[in-house]
Parts: C-alpha cells; structure tokens; sequence
C-alpha cells in the first residue's frame, strides 16, 4: 500500500519559539481558522490552532482543537528545515505539550523530517504510517500516558525499523518509581518519593499516622505536590503538621508526591539546579540556573537581571565535561544503565557532601536555544553541540539509513 503524504503543521518549537521572543500569535491563530472555515478537514491547522491556544495559556481550548484534528487525522508532518537526511517517526499521545518529547526542538534547522503518529486509547496504530529510517517513543510518563505506554510495547515488538526509547522503561521515571531504581547507585542522593491519597495525608497532617509509616526514612520539612504536576505547579515546603493541614485546606487534588527536603544551599547559601540530557549515556549541559531560594527554576532565578549569574552559568557550560560531569562520571554511568533510555532529560543539583541530587528524569523536558544571543552568547555553541548529538544518535541507530542530505 502507498504512504500517504501527511498533512503539515507547524509544530510546537516553531510556535513556542515564536511566542518566547515576543511575537503576537493571535494573528497566526486567526490565520489558521479561516483556513479551518475553508476547509473543515484542514487537520493540521487544527493541530497548531490547538497548540497556540495552549501557548497563550487557554489548554482547554486548546485540547478541543487537538480533538477536532485528531478525528479527522491522526499523523502529521514537520518537514526537515532544511534538506531531507533522515526520516524519523514518533509515536505520541494526545494531551498537553507536557505529554511528550518536545524533540522538534532537537531538530531544529536539522536534515530530519520529523512525521508524528497518534496513539489513542484503545485504538489501533494509524496505518499506513510513513516509511521512516527509526522510529521513537515520544509519549511521556504520566498516570494518563501509561495504558498507551503498554499498548504501544506491545504494538512495537518486532518493529521493522529501530526504534528508541523503550516504552516498557519510561514507566521507570514516575518519581516514586525512579528513587527505587537509583536509590543504591554510587555518588547519587535521590531521596525517597511515595504516592500518597488525600487520606493518607490528612492522617499525617492529624498526627493519627507516623510519617516513617509512609516515607521510608522521612522527616519534616516535606516537599508536596499533586501528582501530575510540572513546573513547580502545587509544589510546597511544609515545615511540620499544621502546615501540611493548611497545603491541605488550600488544594484539591486526590493524590501527591510526598518526598522528604534535601537542602542542597552551596557554601555561598544560594542553590544551583542543573538541566542535563543524557544522549546514549552522555552528560550535556544544557542550562544552570542559581539563585537564593529553593524552588528553582531557570525562568524565576534571575539569570536575565544578575550578570553575575549569566557569567557563573557561562563559566559551568565551559568546564562541564572536565568538572560537573567528571565528578559525577559514575553516577551518570549507573543512571544510565538503570534506566536504559537513550535520551533523557535531568534536573539536578549537588549535595553538600558532594552527591548527585536527582529531582526529576524525564523524557519530556523542554531543551532549546530559545534565548537570546546577545545576553546568553555562550549558549548557542553548547546548544549546538546537544542537538549535532542528538542527530548523529538519530543516524547511528538508523542503522546507516541512507544520507539524502
């Protein structure tokens, strides 16, 4: 049977990129539905209509466009930027950006023309799909994700073509799962994280059950948030009983993450957070952040304010390899041979003993070299180095797919 040829989209790095720089997407957004009044079957423009909607914070909305172009089609293309090479197939999940593996924005101006095939529930494999040179999981973990995550192991046995990152082994990266697979591995700290109803915490919070009955080792103060969560969404520092009980009166939710505090302050009394991608094993810094408070993320800690900051990140991205990544070489090797991923994205930090903190691994962290240039000169380079290695990974397990570039 013929391959059809997909419908295109522009995809999320080309309209994310565009958003973080400034540009209004209402007019684009406006654009794509009188293309939609043109033509009702117009699938990729439905699929962009839904991620802009999202980008300008109405998710909703935007899911309901998702859906509408996913009753209709359910595999699309983002052709290569510039001339075709490679031919990558991703498998993906219906929801929010946070569902998969944000790989277009790997690919970017790269030769790989990046085709996207949904997988519904309970529904078979779209077919035909495009000839493809390899295949990838793109689907992250979630509680939503893992019945697609199964099917889709079981649909890929055999598959014709390689395919990367095993969907039987990103269930290993839900946050009370991944502490278990590291928890022995030598120079890592990754504290103990458990899955708790919103019973379970209103008897701690009540003194009526003991902590340790829940935590392995825990101890006051406690991180706490809704399973599900990203971004720091929910996330909070409860200091003891009472407030656990007000986190409590102020959230909704059925189940938490409950895991115990590590105070990861440097001598200077700020706290670093590292993102690092792993490609076949291998460590690549792809942003520092540092700041005086905890709950740290690279878009609250005043790196675009502090040229001090920009200058210690710079000064990280330079050394990486011979100090970050060599002090923490066996960590990185038992991580990796844990999980078994070829790509994986990390937040971490150090221990004031000189560990490896490990807050979260994920498939699904957004890599990218959005920023600008003349206040970040040093990371275009670096980000250039992350995604040639992704794409010469792209090449070694197509197993020497023909080169058309």
């Amino acid at each position: 049977m013929a391959h059809p040829t997909p419908p295109e989209h522009l995809g999320l790095a080309t309209l994310a990129t565009r958003a973080f720089r400034g540009e209004a997407l209402e007019p684009l957004a406006r654009s794509l539905e009188a293309r939609v009044g043109q033509d009702p079957m117009d699938a990729g423009a439905m699929l962009d209509l839904g991620l802009i909607r999202e980008l300008l914070f109405h998710p909703k909305e935007g899911l309901a466009w998702q859906a509408r172009a996913l009753e209709r089609q359910r595999v699309f293309r983002i052709p290569a930027p510039r001339r075709e090479g490679l031919r990558l197939l991703m498998f993906v999940a219906p929801g929010e950006i946070m569902a998969n593996v944000p790989v277009q924005f790997l690919l970017q101006d790269s030769d790989v023309r990046l085709d996207l095939a949904f997988v519904l529930p309970d529904r078979p494999l779209p077919a035909p799909l495009p000839d493809h040179d390899l295949a990838m999981v793109g689907i992250a973990e979630s509680d939503e994700n893992r019945p697609l995550l199964a099917s889709l192991a079981a649909a890929l046995r055999g598959w014709p073509r390689p395919v990367l990152l095993d969907p039987s082994r990103v269930p290993l990266l839900a946050r009370d799962r991944l502490w278990r697979e590291l928890e022995d591995g030598p120079g890592l700290r990754v504290p103990p994280t458990v899955r708790l109803l919103r019973g379970d915490l209103e008897r701690l919070a009540g003194d009526r059950t003991p902590l340790g009955q829940l935590l392995p080792g825990g101890s006051y103060p406690l991180l706490l948030r809704p399973t599900g969560s990203h971004a720091g969404r929910g996330l909070e520092k409860v200091d003891h009983p009472a407030a656990l009980a007000a986190y409590l009166a102020d959230s909704r939710a059925d189940t938490y993450y409950l895991t115990s505090f590590v105070d990861y302050r440097s001598g200077d009394g700020l706290y670093r957070k590292y993102r690092v991608t792993l490609i076949e094993g291998r460590p690549f810094l792809c942003h520092m952040a540092l700041a005086p408070h905890w709950m740290l993320h690279y878009l609250n800690a005043g790196m675009v304010e502090h040229a001090e900051r920009r200058a210690e990140e710079a000064r990280a991205f330079a050394t990486f390899d011979q100090d970050f990544a060599r002090r923490h070489t066996e960590a990185f090797r038992h991580l990796h041979q844990r999980l078994g991923l070829e790509y994986l994205g990390l937040d971490c930090g150090e221990t004031p003993d000189g560990r490896l903190l490990v807050f979260e691994a994920d498939t699904a962290m957004v890599v990218h070299a959005m920023d600008p240039a003349d206040l970040f000169p040093y990371k275009p380079p670096q980000m250039a180095r992350v995604f040639r290695a992704f794409r010469e990974l792209l090449q070694r397990r197509a197993g020497g797919a023909r080169e058309r570039a």
